[in-house]
């Protein structure tokens, strides 16, 4: 449906040769642009259906009650069914820490909910198939119950700040909703999210476009390809300074894979971009102190790596 109008838009109105840079880089652009617009529409729009039978509260209430190990896997799954990025999950965070919440299960939310994201699943299935998007849900639960754990044994309470322990947030009674008020929430919802991700969709895009059209294949085959042994750490590094959801990263995933990047070190850098970040790293520098803020950003980064390299070994 999307390819014909932008093969026509680009090669025909336009008059640009197919396979040159330029016609190729804004092909692709058009193209993935109007596919994923509609994809993340629908895909929100459901998702918003689903997120109305869990508000704060009733997340908060749900982890408050469970055993550590049990939390950090409800925490994990969680962040499926509420797909912030990774600075609007750190409002969360702190209803979680001070309600009771053990320090590691909250870590264990914080993780999941931009990494574990839905979008990307579909999109990834549609994309690469089933395979490689229930591996990526599988790895990514994975490293948000491992980093959850790990951090809840440390027993870092003390380097979360002190305002955080001080703070009453309410436990408001969650009002049960008819089907025209899911449905309104969940449009809502969903012209909100599309009008604060948009822009970094169309960068991701445009990112995709240009490597799609300009980047040549041996280069990125050179310095990332499976031969490396160093790709994968180089990928989570270069995904750090980066900041954007998942949705917005998939174009440049699907266009490094194409040019022959492996997919253990493109989900790698998708990974750190989506859960590690500078601006998240700044938001939580008023959360936690250097010492725990280190340990998260160390632990999570450390996971993603093994990640990226059990993707390239088993794919």
């Amino acid at each position: 449906m999307f390819k014909p109008f932008a093969d026509y838009l680009i090669f025909d109105l336009f008059d640009l040769t197919p396979g040159s840079h330029l016609g190729d880089a804004l092909n692709f652009f058009i193209y993935d642009t109007l596919k994923i617009f509609f994809l993340l529409t629908v895909i929100i729009f459901v998702v918003a259906i689903v997120r109305s039978w869990f508000p704060p509260e009733r997340t908060k209430r749900i982890l408050s009650h469970e055993r550590e190990y049990v939390g950090n896997v409800m925490a994990a799954l969680l962040g499926i069914v509420t797909p912030f990025c990774s600075c609007s999950a750190v409002p969360l965070f702190i209803g979680f820490v001070e309600s009771g919440v053990p320090l590691g299960v909250t870590f264990s939310f914080l993780v999941s909910s931009p990494m574990v994201n839905e979008v990307a699943l579909i999109m990834l299935w549609g994309m690469f198939g089933w395979r490689i998007a229930l591996i990526y849900i599988g790895m990514g639960l994975l490293v948000a119950i491992v980093a959850g754990i790990v951090i809840g044994r440390l027993k870092m309470e003390k380097y979360v700040q002190d305002y955080v322990w001080e703070m009453q947030v309410g436990n408001a009674e969650i009002a049960e909703q008819s089907w025209p008020e899911r449905f309104a929430y969940a449009r809502e919802y969903t012209i909100g999210l599309l009008k604060k991700i948009w822009p970094y969709v169309v960068v991701g895009i445009g990112i995709g476009g240009f490597i799609h059209g300009y980047v040549p294949q041996d280069f990125l085959v050179r310095w990332a390809g499976r031969d490396n042994p160093f790709a994968v750490p180089v990928a989570v590094a270069l995904g750090v300074p980066l900041y954007s959801n998942a949705a917005g990263v998939i174009p440049i995933v699907q266009a490094l894979t194409a040019k022959g990047m492996a997919m253990g070190t493109v989900l790698a850098f998708m990974m750190a971009v989506t859960a590690l970040s500078l601006p998240e790293a700044i938001i939580l520098k008023n959360v936690l102190k250097n010492r725990l803020l280190g340990v998260f950003f160390g632990t999570v980064a450390v996971a993603i790596t093994m990640v990226g390299y059990l993707f390239n070994a088993i794919l």
